[in-house]
């Protein structure tokens, strides 16, 4: 699951440095449960580097530089749907790529101290040795963990990289690998990483033949996962021709003409000003009523929206819609 927090940060015009704004970010925590306390790991994002004159991460930047000790923080409850099956015993295959290892590790730590005798698979995807989170611990727990398995995967390896020390495999986790790497039989996957591996492996694992009961995914920032279609998936209609959208309190409508990836891009890209945070329908930050007509989603939210609502960040209007932002 995920912890929702509300920042007040500072603002990054040096004309107003005093200026403070909100900010909501959404983080996976990275411990297995504990009644008394929680565990996130946030990764400071700095600007691009081939264009350091933008800003860096907002949230990650507040977090590392002005976040201290005994500081008290705005924050919701544990939230979310992507958790591991307790359930069951059947081997897991924890799928990562960059900071969506988080919840992997939460994964992890639950099932080596709840159900030790459980086959657990952990495919790690980095671009080198300087973006290998836990490196050290997961090293040890494949170590000292029999039904551990660690397959760590270089995108762009340093010279100071060595296969078979730092990694095991050289290119990105894609169902050629999977496939090669993984005991035949049922497997329970979970899957976090950036958009474009999203969008290619878990399509191509229901593809492979497993059931899409057995594959769980989240992704952090937007994605659009499509699966394949079959006798488990439900694929819900989108507008197919251009619709109007009105936003009443802006006074404002606009033609949906499906060139947006959510109605989210589609308001900020037409100066509409919404709330927002993780926009992949985890935090409910942009969750707004819908005064009529229908919004649609490829994959159902994680966030549970209320009742005449929707969230903007992974909607589509599936016909002309009046919506109350």
């Amino acid at each position: 699951q995920y912890l929702t927090f509300q920042l007040q940060t500072s603002s990054s015009d040096p004309d107003r440095p005093t200026l403070q704004r909100a900010v909501v970010r959404c983080y996976s925590l990275s411990d297995k449960p504990n009644e008394r306390t929680h565990r996130v790991t946030i990764k400071r994002v700095p600007a691009p580097p081939n264009r350091p004159d933008l800003p860096a991460g907002v949230s990650s930047t507040h977090f590392h530089d002005r976040v201290n000790l005994g500081d008290v923080l705005s924050v919701k409850a544990p939230a979310g749907n992507f958790y591991i099956d307790v359930n069951v015993e059947t081997p897991a295959v924890l799928i990562a790529g960059g900071i969506g290892v988080t919840p992997m590790i939460s994964m992890l730590l639950w099932c080596l101290a709840e159900q030790p005798r459980r086959a657990v698979h952990l495919y790690y995807g980095v671009r080198c040795g300087l973006d290998h989170a836990y490196k050290a611990q997961l090293v040890l727990l494949a170590a000292n963990n029999p039904n551990f398995r660690l397959n760590v995967v270089y995108s762009n390896p340093a010279p100071s990289d060595n296969v078979g020390i730092d990694y095991q495999h050289k290119g990105y986790i894609d169902i050629g690998l999977v496939k090669r790497t993984l005991p035949h039989g049922r497997h329970e996957f979970y899957v976090c990483g950036p958009p474009a591996m999203m969008e290619s492996l878990v399509p191509a694992i229901v593809a492979w033949g497993v059931p899409v009961s057995d594959v769980h995914f989240e992704a952090f920032g937007p994605a659009t996962v499509r699966l394949p279609q079959t006798a488990e998936t439900v694929i819900t209609p989108q507008a197919s021709m251009a619709v109007d959208v009105q936003f009443r309190r802006s006074g404002r409508t606009v033609v949906w003409d499906g060139s947006d990836a959510s109605l989210l891009d589609f308001a900020e890209r037409n100066g509409i000003a919404v709330d927002s945070g993780c926009r992949s329908g985890s935090c409910g930050s942009c969750e707004t009523k819908v005064v009529s007509g229908e919004v649609s989603y490829l994959n159902q939210p994680d966030y549970d929206i209320a009742p005449g609502a929707c969230l903007l960040c992974v909607g589509k209007p599936a016909d002309a819609l009046v919506l109350e932002a």
